[in-house]
Order: C-alpha cells, then sequence, then structure tokens
C-alpha cells in the first residue's frame, strides 16, 4: 500500500505560479511512476503529467507542455508539479497518483493509488 498527500493548492491569479506538492509513504521502496490528474467541475478527470521512477522521463498533456514541469525527488518520497503561466481553465482539484512500473502512464485507470486531492483556482 502507497498512501499520497497532496499539497500546495490554493487562488491564484491568471498567470501566477503554484507548486504542488505530493508525499508518499508506505510501501515506498518499489519502482513506481507518478503522476498529476485534474478534475474540473462537471468534466471527466484528466491527464496532466507523470514522471517515471529515477525522473529521467516525462510526460505531459498538450494543454499544460511549456507550463508546467513534474519532479520527483525519491530521497524524500515526494513528487512536485511547478505550474507556471497559470489560466483560469487550470481551475481544478489535481490528484496525485502512483503506478507501480518503470514507465509512463497516461491512463487514470491504470493508476493503483490516489491521494485526496487539493484545489486549485485561477482567477482572470
Amino acid at each position: 500500500q502507497v498512501q499520497l498527500v497532496e499539497s500546495g493548492g490554493g487562488l491564484v491569479q491568471a498567470g501566477d505560479s503554484l507548486r504542488l506538492s505530493c508525499a508518499a509513504s508506505g510501501r515506498t521502496s518499489s519502482s513506481y511512476c507518478m503522476g498529476w490528474f485534474r478534475q474540473a467541475p462537471g468534466k471527466e478527470r484528466e491527464f496532466v503529467a507523470a514522471v517515471t521512477w529515477s525522473g529521467g522521463f516525462t510526460h505531459y498533456a498538450d494543454s499544460v507542455k511549456g507550463r508546467f514541469t513534474i519532479s520527483r525527488d525519491n530521497a524524500k518520497n515526494t513528487v512536485y508539479l511547478q505550474m507556471s503561466s497559470l489560466k483560469p481553465e487550470d481551475t481544478a482539484v489535481y490528484y496525485c497518483a502512483a503506478k507501480y512500473g518503470t514507465w509512463l502512464y497516461a491512463g487514470a485507470n491504470e493508476y493503483d493509488y490516489w491521494g485526496q486531492g487539493t484545489q486549485v483556482t485561477v482567477s482572470s
């Protein structure tokens, strides 16, 4: 079992930056891919970004490419999502997820564990 706790959400203005963190605990010694997803009201949960266990490979949704950066610190069992040039359409609950495996995964149904989510609201 892996427990995930997100933090760092909040209310910001368009153009601002925000960094989300996801702290993992439990069975963290295994290799797993970490991902960020988001869900806006009335919409399905969508993929945002993922990073491999080694941190050497990343994958982003087209909507955030060039604005968001995912990274991980395995010594701290923490993954980050640095968000820049935020837009009102980035408003959503952001979820951290973990998938046992050595590669990248973008499907929500592929992930094994989920955090409770953190709200990000971007005002115009």
